[in-house]
Parts: C-alpha cells; sequence; structure tokens
C-alpha cells in the first residue's frame, strides 16, 4: 500500500510540475459563455485574487506555474494524509 502512495504522489507532482505548463490559456466553455452572455460584467473580483497562488501561478508569473502547482500538490496530500491520520489515530482508540 506504501508503493501506491508514494507512486501516486510522484505522478500527481510530475502532472501538476510538468503538464501544467501545456495547459492553454484560452478560455474554456464556461468562461467564454460567461462572457458572450454578458454576465461576466456583473463579476466581481475575488477577495484572494492577490494572493500568492491567484491564477495558478506564484505572484501572478505564469513562468511559475509548474511549481505552484507542485506547492499546491504537497500542501493537499500533507493536510490528506494529517487528518487521515488523525482519524485512524481516534479509531484505533475506541
Amino acid at each position: 500500500m506504501r508503493k501506491f502512495f508514494i507512486g501516486f504522489a510522484f505522478v500527481s507532482l510530475l502532472i501538476a510540475g510538468v503538464l501544467s505548463y501545456f495547459a492553454s490559456g484560452d478560455p474554456d466553455g464556461l468562461d467564454k459563455t460567461v462572457e458572450d452572455t454578458g454576465i461576466a460584467e456583473h463579476a466581481q473580483e475575488h477577495p484572494f485574487s492577490g494572493s500568492t497562488f491567484a491564477d495558478y501561478a506564484l505572484g501572478g508569473d505564469d513562468k511559475f506555474t509548474g511549481l505552484a502547482g507542485v506547492l499546491g500538490v504537497v500542501v493537499v496530500l500533507a493536510l490528506s494524509f494529517g487528518l487521515f491520520w488523525v482519524l485512524r489515530k481516534k479509531s484505533d482508540a475506541q
């Protein structure tokens, strides 16, 4: 089971760090529809739009898209494994 989790983490980091550079910068279907119908005119800026990881880049620089993806994966994996560890320990004690 440990090999599976290590492999999963490796593949996740690879996808986030390498394949993210090949993502299209063009708007997807939902974004295009929102722009075409005029809904975007009523949109407001998100409170976290100026944060470090906004727009899938570090500090808004597209050169760091992969690094932002890797850091995001590391944070999610750490939180997930920490939560699973805490829940497992509680259920073992009962």
